[in-house]
C-alpha cells in the first residue's frame, strides 16, 4: 500500500504479502456467510511501531482474529470493544455500523505501555465495518491471479470501488486509496533436496512458489504442499512465467545444459533477484561459458548473483537454504549488507572456514 497524507508528502510505500491475501479471504468468507466482520488497516505510524504501514487485520463478530497490526495487544482491545468474546457477564457488545472510522493506539506514555508499544510509539488504524463482499472477492481473485489492485474506500459511507489502475494511492478528507499486490513469486530451476527447503521458505515467507525440473528422477520424491511443479524446460519455463519485479529466480540443479538458458532467460526480465548454486569457481567458469558462447558481457552479467547467499558457514541443505533466503528477501527489502556477509568476500577475505564444503557452502557439499 502507499499513502500520501497530502500533497506535500511523499508517498509511503509497503508491499502486499501472502498473508495479506490470506486475511482478504478470510475476511470474504466471513462477509460471505452474513457473518458481521471489520478491517483494520495500520494508515499512519509515528516513532516506533510494532506493525509497518499497510498492515492489516480482520476481526470476525464472533472474536476470531485473521492478520496482525500490533504483534497481539491492541487486536485484544479490538476484540474486547467489539465483540463478545472478552465481554463480562452482563455487558452487550456487537460491532457498530456506519462509516469507516480512523483511531490512534499509543498517544500517551500509558496506552503505549498498555497497548506493548516501542517507547513513543502511535499507531493510527483504519476500522471498515462489515466490508462488502462482493467487492472482497473480486479483490482477493484479482489478487490470486497476479494482478495489481487498486482499492478505493469512501470515508462518507464506506463504499469501495476497484480497478487495475497503476498511480500513488493516497488518503485525503473523502477517501482512502490503497494498492494491493501482485504477490511476491519464486521460480527454483531443479528439484533436489536444497530446494524443498528453500521452496518451503520460500512459502512461509509469503512467496508464490513453482519449481521446474524436466529431469523424472528428481521429482519422483517432490513433496513440498503448496509449490507448483513445472515438467518443462527451464528456459522455456521462464519466459512462460513471466518474471517482474516481484519475481526472483534460483538455479539449482548444477547442470549448465538446464541452468545456463533459464538464467540467461531471466536476464532480460526484470526480477529483482537471480541467482545460481555453486562454487567461486563454478560460477566463473558458468559467467565464461555466457561470454563465450552467448556474447555475453561483464555489464550485462551483473545481475546474475553467485555464489548465493549470505556467509553464515552453511554446511548443510537446510542451513544452505537459509542463507540464500535470507540474501533473497535482503534484496526484496532493499536491504545494504555489509561485505563481510558476501560469500565470495568472505572467503577471498580470509574469513574462518572448518572445511572446504564451508567454503563452498552452496556448491551441494563439492569442494572446489
Amino acid at each position: 500500500m502507499f499513502i500520501n497524507w497530502n500533497a506535500t508528502e511523499a508517498p509511503i510505500t509497503v508491499t502486499m504479502e501472502n498473508l495479506d491475501v490470506k486475511v482478504l479471504r478470510t475476511l470474504h468468507g466471513w462477509r460471505r456467510s452474513g457473518k458481521r466482520a471489520l478491517l483494520a488497516t495500520v494508515v499512519r505510524t509515528w516513532g516506533s511501531s510494532p506493525r509497518p504501514v499497510g498492515s492489516i487485520m480482520a476481526l470476525c463478530e464472533d472474536g476470531a482474529v485473521v492478520g496482525s497490526i500490533s504483534g497481539g495487544c491492541i487486536e485484544d482491545d479490538l476484540i474486547h470493544r467489539f465483540t463478545t468474546a472478552n465481554a463480562g457477564k452482563d455487558e452487550i457488545r456487537s460491532l457498530p455500523l456506519g462509516p469507516p472510522i480512523f483511531i490512534r493506539y499509543g498517544v500517551t506514555a500509558e496506552e503505549a505501555h498498555r497497548f506493548g508499544l516501542p517507547c513513543g510509539g502511535t499507531l493510527e488504524l483504519l476500522l471498515e465495518y462489515d466490508p462488502d463482499a462482493i467487492s472482497l472477492g473480486e479483490l482477493v481473485q484479482g489478487l490470486e491471479q497476479g494482478q495489481l489492485m487498486r482499492r478505493t474506500v469512501r470515508l462518507s459511507d464506506g463504499t469501495v470501488t476497484l480497478d487495475a489502475s497503476p498511480g500513488t494511492p493516497y488518503v485525503n478528507a473523502t477517501e482512502v486509496v490503497n494498492t494491493f499486490g501482485p504477490e511476491y513469486r519464486m521460480l527454483l530451476i531443479g528439484a533436489g533436496q536444497l530446494t524443498e527447503y528453500l521452496a518451503t521458505m520460500g512459502l512461509f515467507s509469503g512467496f508464490a512458489v513453482t519449481v521446474c525440473d524436466p529431469r523424472e528422477q528428481y521429482r519422483g520424491g517432490w513433496n513440498v504442499p503448496g509449490a507448483q511443479m513445472l515438467t518443462g524446460m527451464p528456459d522455456d519455463v521462464v519466459m512462460a512465467f513471466k518474471p517482474d519485479r516481484r519475481s526472483c529466480i534460483v538455479a539449482l540443479t548444477h547442470d549448465p545444459k538446464l541452468d545456463d538458458l533459464a538464467l540467461l532467460e531471466a536476464l532480460n526480465s526484470k526480477a529483482f533477484y537471480i541467482g545460481a548454486i555453486g562454487s567461486r569457481r563454478n560460477n566463473a567458469a558458468r559467467r565464461q561459458r555466457m561470454i563465450d558462447h552467448f556474447a555475453e558481457t561483464e555489464e550485462s552479467l551483473a545481475r546474475l548473483r553467485g555464489p548465493i547467499g549470505l556467509y553464515i558457514g552453511s554446511k548443510t541443505p537446510a542451513e544452505i537454504a537459509v542463507s540464500v533466503m535470507a540474501e533473497i528477501l535482503a534484496v526484496k527489502n532493499e536491504v545494504i549488507l555489509p561485505q563481510e556477509m558476501d560469500v565470495a568476500r568472505a572467503k577471498d577475505g580470509g574469513a574462518p572456514r572448518s572445511s572446504d564444503v564451508v567454503g563452498d557452502h552452496n556448491d551441494g557439499g563439492v569442494a572446489e
